[in-house]
């Protein structure tokens, strides 16, 4: 058994809050201690010490919202066409997955790919064939004939309630662990408005329902206020995207407990590199950039809990970019702890995992370890880092 690591004397943001001249001792048998450097265990001394003075010890990343089988190229819909089979989209799933644990993104939720890939790139990570963050994968996302993502390899097309409910059963038979619903259009499928209403009331009800009954989250992906206020109303966990919130909405998911993850990284992707993407992806992102910008303030006032999604894969977002999507929550009104929280512990909530995002004696060692203070200087996340998962150095 390999010797437990102490960090000494470092800044603890431990998913809650921020603390100084902290230790923490842990292993691959999971965080054994926690408390004042000066007060350190006896155990301490034989570990392997690990300096923390200048450095700040996070929870490991979570990011509730990718693709791994989307590298985050220019064009979306092409890159797709490249699916052809679903060994290589699980070989593009594993690379991605890869990149997210290098930069200190210790669980992903995957919304949306070609069959059962990256359920399978989930698997084999937890079963320690290959290097990768925890991943909870939804199969396919599920959308209404001709909806958003019916011409790319990550939708399913699904009409009806009775229909819904099979396709449900079916995604959790093939071994999804979380369920995506496609609400409303989207910016990345053309000839299609970004923000008009999808699925019924009734249709919605019946997927939560079906997810609820296994203990499955539900994110539904929601552009357009309608769509977003039925999403909330048939009981999802997470709206993803929520470009146009009303303030009656926001107050409602309030009450709810819905979380709302903004994925502002996939709108500067593609308005900072309008020569690049196609002109429709260009044109919807910069209808709905002001709506994305003040929905942000709208949920914030009202007490929305946010989570940090990314939704990486889509056009010049790359995978690993978690501290990025945090430093554009902060940007737009955000405080830093809070987006933080966001990534950490709230991340964890939603994906209802009891071990992550929060670091205390008996949770997993899944820990990033950044030079200077994230809370004064968000951009220290950008930096060097060090990762552990599992209590695993990587």
């Amino acid at each position: 058994m390999a010797k437990p690591i102490y960090v000494a004397d470092v800044t603890l943001f431990d998913g809650r809050a921020v603390k100084r001249r902290q230790g923490v001792l842990f292993g691959s048998e999971g965080i054994a201690w926690v408390g004042p450097h000066a007060r350190s265990p006896r155990e301490a001394r034989s570990a392997r010490e690990v300096e923390g003075a200048g450095r700040t010890l996070l929870p490991g990343l979570i990011d509730t919202h990718v693709h791994l089988q989307f590298d985050g190229g220019s064009d979306f819909e092409k890159e797709s066409k490249e699916l052809t089979t679903a060994g290589f989209a699980a070989v593009k799933a594993a690379v991605n997955a890869k990149r997210n644990l290098d930069a200190g993104v210790t669980t992903v939720r995957d919304l949306g790919g070609m069959g059962g890939a990256s359920i399978d790139v989930a698997k084999a990570v937890a079963a320690g064939l290959i290097p990768g963050p925890r991943i909870l994968a939804s199969g396919h996302a599920l959308t209404v004939t001709g909806g958003h993502g019916h011409n790319v390899a990550f939708a399913r097309e699904v009409d009806g309630v009775d229909a819904m409910r099979r396709a449900v059963r079916e995604e959790i038979r093939h071994g999804a662990t979380t369920i995506k619903l496609i609400a409303t259009g989207g910016v990345l499928t053309p000839g299609i408005p970004e923000s008009f209403t999808a699925f019924t009331s009734e249709e919605l009800e019946a997927a939560v329902r079906e997810a609820h009954q296994r203990d499955h989250p539900v994110a539904a992906h929601a552009i357009g206020a309608d769509g977003i206020r039925a999403a909330v109303l048939a009981g999802v966990d997470s709206v993803e995207h929520c470009n146009q919130l009303t303030p009656a909405t926001a107050r409602e998911m309030a009450t709810q407990g819905t979380f709302r993850s903004p994925t502002i990284c996939a709108i500067r992707g593609i308005l900072d590199h309008p020569d690049e993407v196609p002109e429709y992806a260009v044109e919807k992102a910069a209808r709905i950039e002001a709506d994305s910008k003040k929905s942000h303030r709208t949920a914030l006032g009202a007490g929305v809990r946010h989570v940090c999604g990314t939704d990486a894969g889509t056009p010049f977002n790359p995978h690993g970019n978690a501290a990025q999507e945090l430093l554009h929550m902060i940007d737009w009104g955000m405080r830093p702890l809070d987006a933080l929280r966001a990534a950490t512990a709230t991340g964890a909530e939603l994906l209802r995992l009891d071990d992550v995002g929060t670091i205390d004696a008996g949770k997993r060692a899944d820990l990033v370890l950044v030079d200077g203070d994230p809370v004064d200087d968000p951009r220290a996340l950008l930096g060097r880092k060090r990762v552990w998962l599992g209590g695993v150095s990587v």
